[in-house]
């Protein structure tokens, strides 16, 4: 299917019965995101949706790339595996050693028409500049606020536009921005992004920063802002291959900067390095918690600018499975190919897992040739690229299907021996990894569940798998609330405890499984009492948030025991902020549940919020 705007492929979405439409009015303050949460948990992601009366001039539209389905669409390709190498070649092209990028172009037969990729200026205004408000006023559109406790509302779609002021090379990035006044945001980038790297080069230069943030246009445009692109390659080279013609460029009106000329809306602005930055957060982010308020510089806004009927895409992010988690699947697709064959051939395929939020669980599927094959993968995976954010990895044998977790935590009951098979490391985190001892800093877990060759194979005591009582241990053990025995009653050495904390975790479930005798399972995981257990996607979620492996891991003979729970200063010494989980008010979810009918959905769906009991 061909289309050229944000329009035309909604109009691909309602044609093909994958878009909800909602005329009933919907506050952009809660309401959107708690429908759109709701939706989005629906099984394939649910449908996109388009809330057409918002109380301004603009559409709504979320959850547009919220299935595996739509997210190919959006890029063109019913095979992100095709994309995938495709987008290899492209890579390939432009990062090879040719001599300028004219003797690169030879080297590729398929890019022998060069005009097809590289983005055109073109003179005078573009779609995205018929309308210009008289004074830009952010408080005009349709900013969304997700949760109740976020500092306030936040443009989630942005496609921010930097420049370098050495070089002049583009920059296309994602980064959130939060509204404070009608021409004041802040602009929330991490260290680790380009986006702030231009920064610090204007600060040294004591310069204006220009920046401009679109807002819709070709759905190719979002996707490239998010793609982990070697460093230096436009990102709009990638959305003209990715489309098949060339990105056209119209220069911003008041900051000189180029945007697509077909984008909805368009925010111009730009920050002063001299300026103080300003408090920005918390934010409900895409792993379920909420990020920690910190300074950020302030984005001044001088003009605003959108194309006729514009419509304003947002995306919802808080606890998996969101919108966020199909671009990120793509992502992992599409960019297996570049490190497989520029760096690891003998890695086969990589899995990251939903629940795992992008940074905390990736399962990695090797051809083993040679004894400590596993821990040399892990040590050159997290000394790549955003491979660096990795916490917990675990490596397993060709024959498993990795996209399989039944058949990956039977690998791992079958080949991991926690004394033999657990390497810990230090390095760069995530910067929303609450549970490190230091921010963006910690500790790294691999688990090798790979069968052993003659020189690993260490031999260790076997322990019989033990029948375990659940409301006889509760009885016992006041503290433990829950007991999930569902694995270890299909054979698989992995318990799962939830509890009421009043005591430091990992003493306390060491004696525990001396007491018990339960030296036969491999794995013992301890979480706060405020899920279902029963459920193990959100079990794998929250537990994988929650522990720095180094310090919240202990082996007790061959039992990997892990303390999953909140850790607070009083009985854990631990010295950060834990923050909240980012989950709709009892306010709000009752507001939609009156309003259901009228919305016009099929059945009602309960609030994915009331899954978790929330400590406030």
């Amino acid at each position: 299917m061909s289309f050229n705007t944000l329009s035309e492929f909604i109009d691909i979405l309602r044609r093909n019965n994958l878009l909800i439409e909602i005329d009933e009015y919907t506050n952009p303050v809660l309401e959107i995101a708690e429908i759109t949460d709701r939706i989005s948990k629906e099984p394939y992601g649910g449908k996109a949706i388009l809330f057409k009366n918002t109380g301004t001039g603009f559409p709504v539209v979320t959850n547009l790339f919220g299935s595996e389905s739509r997210a190919s669409l959006a890029l063109r390709h019913q095979s992100l595996e095709q994309l995938a190498y495709e987008i290899h070649s492209l890579i390939e092209l432009l990062t090879s050693n040719q001599k300028n990028f004219w003797d690169k172009v030879k080297i590729l037969p398929e890019l022998r028409d060069i005009a097809k990729i590289i983005p055109k200026s073109k003179k005078g205004r573009g779609s995205s500049q018929e309308i210009i408000m008289p004074e830009p006023d952010l408080t005009a559109l349709p900013i969304l606020k997700l949760w109740p406790k976020d500092g306030g509302r936040f443009i989630t779609l942005p496609v921010v536009h930097t420049i370098d002021p050495y070089t002049g090379a583009r920059n296309v990035g994602m980064y959130r921005v939060q509204i404070f006044e009608k021409d004041l945001a802040a602009m929330h980038w991490h260290r680790h992004k380009t986006g702030a790297r231009h920064f610090e080069k204007y600060k040294l230069l004591k310069r204006k920063m220009p920046v401009a943030i679109t807002l819709g246009g070709d759905p190719v445009y979002t996707y490239v802002a998010t793609a982990p692109l070697p460093e230096g390659i436009d990102e709009y080279i990638l959305a003209g291959y990715i489309r098949k013609k060339p990105v056209e460029l119209v220069k911003c009106l008041t900051q000189d900067i180029e945007v697509p000329e077909d984008a909805d809306i368009v925010i111009e602005g730009y920050i002063d390095p001299e300026e103080d930055f300003i408090l920005e957060g918390p934010f409900g982010d895409h792993t379920g918690f909420y990020s920690e308020p910190d300074y950020y510089p302030r984005l001044h806004i001088t003009a605003i600018t959108y194309k006729k009927n514009a419509i304003y895409p947002a995306t919802i992010v808080g606890i998996p499975p969101q919108e966020d988690v199909y671009f990120a699947k793509a992502t992992e697709r599409i960019f297996f190919p570049m490190v497989k064959h520029s760096m690891l051939p003998e890695i086969l395929d990589w899995d990251i897992p939903v629940a795992g939020t992008g940074h905390n669980l990736t399962t990695v599927k090797i051809k083993k040739y040679y004894p400590g094959h596993s821990n040399k993968i892990m040590s050159a995976l997290w000394g790549a690229g955003q491979m660096m954010f990795n916490k917990i990895m675990i490596i397993i044998n060709e024959d498993i299907d990795i996209h399989s977790p039944k058949q990956v935590i039977e690998a791992i009951a079958r080949n991991y021996e926690p004394a033999r098979d657990t390497y810990y490391n230090y390095g760069p985190m995530d910067v929303l990894d609450h549970a490190s001892e230091q921010f963006s800093y910690g500790s790294k877990m691999g688990i090798d569940a790979t069968q052993k060759l003659p020189e690993e194979n260490i031999t260790i005591t076997k322990y019989k798998l033990p029948v375990i009582d659940a409301s006889e241990i509760k009885e016992k053990h006041k503290e433990i609330k829950q007991i999930n025995t569902s694995l270890i009653e299909k054979g698989i050495p992995v318990l799962i405890i939830a509890i009421e904390k009043k005591m430091k975790v990992l003493p306390w479930l060491e004696l525990i499984w001396s007491q018990n005798q339960w030296q036969g399972i491999k794995v013992i995981v301890v979480v706060d009492d405020i899920i279902d257990v029963n459920d193990l996607f959100i079990t794998t979620w929250l537990a994988a948030n929650n522990i720095a492996p180094q310090r919240d891991t202990k082996i007790a003979v061959n039992t990997l025991l892990v303390d999953a729970t909140e850790k607070n200063e009083e009985i854990d010494g631990f010295k950060r902020n834990w923050p909240d989980i980012a989950l709709s008010e009892e306010k709000t979810i009752k507001t939609i549940d009156e309003k259901w009918e009228k919305l016009g959905f099929e059945k009602h769906i309960k609030s994915p919020s009331l899954k978790i009991k929330n400590k406030a």
